[in-house]
C-alpha cells in the first residue's frame, strides 16, 4: 500500500458504511486467546450490522517487531475464518500522516516538547508544559485542559477520566516513532472506522484518543471494550497453556470456547463444525448485552 499523507477524513456516520470495524494487532509476538476474543468480537459486531471488517498491522514499534510475526498473525486469523475485507494496512507505511498530524497540533498550540523520564510522564502536571523547549532529545506531548474526558462504551458503560490523573498523552516518542495514541486515531479516521472493538485494558487510552481526535477535528468512532481474559486469580495472562499461541490450538474447539466467553452458546451439532459455520451462526446470535459491564473473565484450569 502506498504511503499516504492524509491525516484522516471528515466523514460522518451518514456517509460511511453502516459499520466499519477493525482488528489491529501489534506484531511483537503471536496471537493468543485474548487476541482472538477481541478479533472475533470486532468481526461479529461488524458482520451483525452488515458492515466491513478490516485488519491493520500496528508495526510502528520497530524495536519490538518480531520478524515474520505479522504474516503468522494473518495466517492464524485465516485459520479461524477471519479475513480482512480490504487490503491489510501496515502502520509503517503511514509515517507521513502522523508527521502531518503532529504539525497540525503544533500549529494549534497544543503540542509541546517534553524531556521528562518515562516514569515521570504521567503526573498531575508535566513540568515541561510551560518551558517551550526547543530541539534536543525529547518526546512530543499534547496539552490537555483541566477537566474530564468522557465517552460511552457499549459494554463498559459511561467512562470518565480526569485529565489531572491521566496526564498529557505522548504523540511522538523520544526515538522519533509515532506513539500508539496518535497513530491509532489518525488511522481509524483514515480507514473510516465507525466502531472500535478491543480489550478493556485500553479504556484509559481511549480518553487520550478522544482528546487527540477532537483536537484534529476527526470523527469519533463508537467504542466497545470487551472483557480481558486473565489467569484464574485475575492476573494478566502468563506463559501458560491458557496463553499458548493460537497456532498450537485446534481451531474448532478454541473458537467454540471464545464464543462461549462472548455469551454465545453454540448448538451441539455446531461445536465440531467448520469455523465458517460457527461464525455464520454466531452473527445471528451476537448480542454485546450478554457481556455488558464485564471487565475481565478469568480462564479456569
Amino acid at each position: 500500500m502506498k504511503n499516504s499523507t492524509a491525516i484522516g477524513t471528515t466523514a460522518t456516520a451518514s456517509n460511511v458504511a453502516p459499520s466499519r470495524g477493525r482488528f489491529a494487532p501489534s506484531p511483537n509476538g503471536l496471537l493468543h486467546q485474548g487476541s482472538l476474543l477481541a478479533a472475533v468480537a470486532s468481526w461479529l459486531q461488524a458482520r451483525a450490522q452488515r458492515g466491513t471488517w478490516l485488519i491493520r498491522i500496528e508495526d510502528l514499534d520497530t524495536p519490538r517487531v518480531v520478524p515474520g510475526a505479522a504474516e503468522a498473525m494473518l495466517a492464524t486469523l485465516a485459520q479461524f475464518g477471519l479475513h480482512s475485507d480490504e487490503p491489510v494496512l501496515y502502520q509503517s507505511t503511514r509515517t507521513a500522516a502522523y508527521a502531518a498530524a503532529l504539525q497540525a497540533l503544533i500549529a494549534a498550540g497544543l503540542a509541546y516538547r517534553c524531556r521528562c523520564p518515562r516514569a515521570e510522564r504521567v503526573s498531575t502536571r508535566c513540568r515541561c508544559r510551560e518551558l517551550a523547549l526547543t530541539g534536543g532529545d525529547c518526546t512530543w506531548r499534547m496539552r490537555l485542559d483541566a477537566g474530564t474526558i468522557g465517552f460511552d462504551d457499549a459494554i463498559q458503560g459511561q467512562c470518565r477520566y480526569a485529565t489531572s490523573l491521566i496526564g498529557d498523552p505522548v504523540l511522538i516518542r523520544r526515538d522519533g516513532i509515532a506513539a500508539y495514541q496518535l497513530a491509532v486515531v489518525v488511522d481509524d479516521a483514515f480507514q473510516r472506522i465507525s466502531e472500535v472493538v478491543r480489550g478493556a485494558d485500553l479504556l484509559e487510552s481511549t480518553a487520550w484518543q478522544v482528546a487527540i481526535g477532537a483536537a484534529l477535528g476527526l470523527p469519533q468512532p463508537a467504542y466497545m471494550h470487551v472483557p480481558l481474559l486473565t489467569e484464574p486469580g485475575g492476573e494478566k495472562l502468563a506463559k501458560s497453556r491458557r496463553s499458548l499461541p493460537l497456532q498450537h490450538l485446534d481451531p474448532a474447539p478454541t473458537l467454540a470456547g471464545i464464543l462461549q466467553l462472548l455469551g454465545i452458546s453454540l448448538p451441539l451439532e455446531l461445536k465440531a463444525a467448520p469455523v465458517s459455520d460457527m461464525l455464520h451462526w454466531s452473527v445471528q446470535n451476537w448480542s454485546p448485552m450478554r457481556i455488558h459491564g464485564v471487565h475481565s473473565i478469568a480462564l479456569q484450569d
